[in-house]
């Protein structure tokens, strides 16, 4: 089996390649992503060399380019390829349209002209925007995305749907929680405050902090995909959820304490425009369609994935360098400025 995985140099999709290889011997892996800031060929070193691995640079919206890949035959796609950061979605949401809408619809038609036989998209739960106190989204829930981020991943969704229904493209859609885990890009939340907790610097808290969010760890992520891959029917929709939502506070002190840092290091910052009070998704589907459950507790995937920042200090202050420190400038440092203009 021959399976086209793009956006695979970043935090889910280089942890679904390298679970992929190790989970199947039958299938190559063909990783095609643009190496944008949060693309790190340096997380999936491990795995450079292996026979049925192959990487190529190339842009999912550039015709040419994803035409080259799929005239070598494949078995299936699956789509990581995104922008998702909130923040940066606000700051300028052109890349997000480019990328999560133009690019998806570019593999959507590659898919339509050489008859692709599965399309897996991998989407987000913020596309349903923000959920109710005691209330978990199904499949059904009408989408209702709060921030540019999620209106170009409902877009997309729209897409996928509408390639299945008018083309007849064999597609499945995944809408999971927040994932975290190894080889996250330091923008997000977890390995964020990771970061600066090591080094003693301050944690911006947004808002009040109470923000919930269902944190699945990334490797039961990987075994719902690999699922879907091969066994969900096309059309069919499937959230991917913990079904445990938590403060973000309590994630933060929870670091704090694996660390042995104080909370006094917590820092209280301008809350995200418009930002979503709580994500929350059943996923019953899944678990009761596909077989699929979480296997890693909480408390044993935040252990393990403090403990590989603390052990892969090079990669987190390479992550950091660059680029970063210019966006971390922009949104902690002058976050007031940056989120007024």
């Amino acid at each position: 089996m021959k399976v086209l995985i793009t956006g695979g140099a970043g935090f889910i999709g280089s942890n679904f390649v390298r679970h992929l290889l190790n989970s199947k011997r039958d299938v190559n892996v063909i990783n095609f992503d643009s190496l944008t800031y949060a693309g790190n060929p340096e997380s999936l070193a491990d795995i450079a060399e292996n026979p049925r691995y192959q990487f190529i640079r190339g842009d999912v919206t550039d015709k040419q380019a994803v035409d080259a890949v799929f005239k070598n035959g494949l078995d299936a796609l699956v789509n990581f390829a995104a922008e998702t950061h909130v923040d940066r979605s606000i700051e300028d949401a052109t890349p997000f349209l480019r990328t999560n809408i133009l690019g998806t619809q570019c593999l959507l038609d590659a898919a339509k002209r050489f008859k692709l036989p599965k399309f897996v998209q991998i989407s987000t739960d913020e596309v349903y925007g923000s959920a109710p106190a005691g209330v978990s989204f199904t499949e059904e829930t009408v989408l209702d995305p709060r921030s540019p981020y999620a209106a170009s991943k409902a877009a997309a969704d729209h897409f996928v749907s509408a390639y299945a229904n008018t083309y007849g493209v064999p597609a499945v859609v995944l809408r999971c929680t927040n994932n975290y885990g190894p080889y996250q890009f330091p923008e997000k939340l977890i390995p964020l405050m990771v970061a600066n907790a090591r080094e003693d610097n301050p944690l911006p808290i947004y808002g009040d902090g109470m923000q919930e969010r269902d944190w699945l760890f990334v490797e039961d992520y990987c075994s719902a995909i690999a699922l879907a891959l091969y066994k969900a029917q096309p059309g069919t929709i499937y959230n991917v959820s913990a079904g445990a939502p938590q403060p973000n506070l309590k994630i933060v002190r929870t670091i704090l304490k694996h660390l042995g840092k104080p909370e006094s290091l917590m820092q209280y910052v301008k809350d995200r425009p418009g930002h979503d009070r709580r994500y929350a998704l059943d996923s019953s589907k899944i678990q009761k369609e596909l077989g699929w459950s979480p296997k890693v507790s909480f408390e044993e995937g935040i252990r393990r994935t403090v403990d590989w920042y603390q052990s892969n200090t090079a990669w987190l202050n390479h992550a950091r360098s660059g680029e970063y420190r210019n966006y971390y400038d922009r949104h902690y440092v002058r976050r007031t400025e940056t989120f007024s203009k």
